[in-house]
């Protein structure tokens, strides 16, 4: 069976991508006229009651006012390009983190409008939820989105009006370590597709909470290091590593992800990318 594979620019035997979500500020409250709270809660208590959740929303907002700027920090100090997936009104009520992607040069990738599952959504709506976000993103980060990333369920018709509105890529596929074009869902249009890891995401420390930092650390650095040993013995791929705000953001998991950035910056060849550029080198190897 042959190994799936792409050669990246110089040579690099492998390419990282590094993905900061921003859903802070936009999750689920009856404060924004939701029928209940957030039901992702570190604790794991969710009670389906139309009540506001205090002290999740609290702990929401720490991801912005003291998670973020270490995050920022750390990308800046080890010179990471990252994609940041962002629900638009999370930067809208949070402009000072629009602002910081913008001044790095980052990329902004739309996570949706708001943080919410589309999955109900008809075509009409669905198409007015992601020209609302593009049309936010644009705005705060002065730079339109390329990507775009579901709150993991999506409909028939999410990559079709993708394509329609604009997008380079999709990321809501799990289906290997490579990008690939879907040439199927608007044959005369094909899109790229860039897959996403969600064993590697420190969500896993929110939904199994027995995984401490050392151990998702752990699984990190053995994720990148076969990756990087693929691409020694001529199969290069690339590797997603999902953060959070609110997670990685802690002052008891960040030393986690320095340990990781140390450990790519040991290590040559290695290119660190947007998953825009993931997808704009794609078209270069395998043009349309």
């Amino acid at each position: 069976m042959q190994e799936e594979r792409m050669d990246w620019p110089n040579g690099a035997k492998m390419a990282l991508s590094i993905v900061v979500n921003v859903e802070e500020g936009s999750e689920m409250t009856v404060a924004r006229g939701d029928r209940g709270m957030e039901p992702v809660d570190e604790l794991g208590i969710h009670i389906k009651s139309p009540i506001r959740n205090y002290g999740n929303e609290s702990n929401y907002l720490y991801g912005i006012k003291a998670g973020a700027p270490r995050i920022v920090k750390l990308l800046k100090e080890y010179e990471i390009m990252a994609s940041w997936t962002v629900a638009a009104m999370s930067l809208e009520n949070h402009p000072e983190i629009g602002a910081a992607i913008a001044d790095m040069g980052h990329e902004p990738v739309s996570h949706g409008y708001r943080w919410v599952h589309q999955f109900k959504m008809d075509e009409e709506k669905e198409r007015e939820f992601i020209r609302k976000a593009v049309t936010s993103i644009e705005k705060t980060t002065g730079t339109r989105p390329y990507g775009w990333l579901s709150r993991y369920f999506h409909t028939d018709n999410t990559r079709r009006l993708l394509i329609e509105e604009g997008f380079a890529y999709h990321m809501d596929d799990y289906s290997g370590d490579i990008p690939f074009w879907d040439r199927e869902t608007v044959p005369d249009k094909p899109i790229a597709i860039v897959p996403y890891q969600l064993d590697s995401n420190d969500m896993k420390m929110w939904t199994d909470p027995a995984m401490t930092p050392q151990q998702w650390l752990d699984y990190a650095k053995h994720n990148f290091d076969q990756v990087y040993r693929e691409g020694e013995e001529g199969n290069p791929k690339m590797m997603s590593l999902g953060l959070h705000l609110r997670i990685i953001g802690r002052p008891g998991r960040i030393w986690a992800f320095e340990e990781f950035l140390k450990h790519v910056r040991s290590k040559k060849d290695v290119w660190v990318a947007t998953r825009h550029q993931i997808a704009q080198h794609l078209a270069k190897v395998d043009p349309l």
